[in-house]
């Protein structure tokens, strides 16, 4: 294991309207915040989204398996946001329910907001770390520097 210490910086506070796109947004707002690492929390509603739901088995490397929301369900979600070959890559894992239905996964593209959701992005201060293609797993990984 590894870690390092670090503060929060700034904290950003953000609203997407219907039909916004949440992944693009996120990472505009990182760039033009010109903030170097993250943590976020998303609440509210989705209408649209692309999701990884787990490996297919536990072969590596592992073969993803691809869900869709197709219609609007709620969103809460964690994620965090470090920068691979100078662009924010976007890691978020969320809950998303519709009626007594609830799916878990790794949201991924295709998002789009129901009606309303909400952000909280923390600036990572003091964190040395990107994201690195590991080609022996075929993800983008998290390294410490």
């Amino acid at each position: 294991m590894k870690y390092q210490v670090g503060t929060i910086g700034k904290v950003v506070v953000a609203k997407f309207e219907d039909d916004d796109n949440v992944l693009e947004n996120l990472i505009h707002i990182i760039k033009k915040e010109k903030i170097p690492a993250a943590a976020f929390y998303l609440v509210g509603g989705l209408r649209e989204g692309k999701f990884v739901v787990g490996p297919e088995n536990d072969s590596f490397p592992p073969v993803p398996m691809w869900r869709k929301l197709g219609e609007s369900h709620e969103i809460i979600g964690f994620g965090t946001v470090f920068y691979q070959d100078n662009e924010p890559k976007v890691h978020l894992h969320g809950a998303f329910g519709k009626g007594d239905s609830v799916k878990v996964g790794c949201l991924r593209e295709k998002t789009k907001t129901f009606l309303v959701l909400e952000a909280v992005i923390l600036e990572l201060s003091g964190i040395n770390a990107i994201r690195e293609f590991d080609p022996a797993s075929g993800m983008s990984l998290l390294k410490i520097c």
